[in-house]
């Protein structure tokens, strides 16, 4: 197994309400799961090929709950990688060289049924997960905004986060609201649906706490 590490930030929106049943291994709201999820990887290595500052992108479906299967996946990758950063980055999101079941992107790739060509684009990502703010881009492909979730009669903004001692893609992730579309392969459109701001540092053996 080669080792990787990586740690950086995410901005993940997908089509249920607020809090996201799947955080509690409980069904989708609407029944079906449709997600975008932005990772800026500030710092990272796979063996000895460094990963850092480099930004994804991954639009993800499934008819149903997750774990029931029939996913289909698409990414998009920083146009700056190399080839061999590319595919360090591929075998780590495609859950290779992961302990089974350790992180999230090794949990999703036994879900997918479907993995459609990815393609290589400049990324634009401005998430500050603490102030729950994010903005991303691919031009042509996805556009993303978040934003904190706000008292429905005050109008101020709401704080709630998750905590998740022994999850698979983060230790804690601040809760806000997202809207979001993305084009080409794998088309949808989310609006004012849950929004997740999460540090990540993860490795083989899945977060690393501390």
């Amino acid at each position: 197994m080669i080792s990787w590490e990586l740690q950086g930030i995410e901005f993940a929106n997908c089509n249920c309400d607020y809090g996201c049943p799947c955080q509690f291994s409980a069904l989708p709201t609407y029944g079906d799961c449709r997600a975008i999820c932005a990772y800026q990887f500030d710092k990272g290595h796979f063996g000895d090929v460094r990963l850092d500052s480099l930004k994804v992108v991954g639009v993800f479906s499934w008819p149903k709950a997750i774990h029931e299967g029939d996913g289909r996946a698409f990414l998009i990758v920083d146009e700056r990688a190399s080839e061999d950063q590319r595919e360090a980055l591929f075998s780590i999101l495609s859950g290779d060289n992961t302990e089974p079941g350790k992180t999230i992107w090794n949990v999703f790739a036994a879900t997918f049924t479907e993995v459609l060509p990815p393609e290589f684009k400049p990324i634009h990502i401005d998430i500050d997960v603490e102030a729950r703010s994010a903005k991303v881009r691919v031009d042509g492909l996805i556009a993303m905004h978040g934003e904190p979730i706000r008292n429905p009669v005050t109008g101020e903004e709401h704080r709630a986060r998750i905590d998740l001692p022994d999850g698979f893609e983060y230790s804690i992730a601040e809760m806000g609201s997202g809207t979001s579309t993305s084009h080409g392969p794998l088309p949808m459109a989310l609006e004012n649906s849950y929004g997740q701001f999460a540090h990540l540092h993860l490795n083989n053996q899945g977060v690393v706490h501390g």
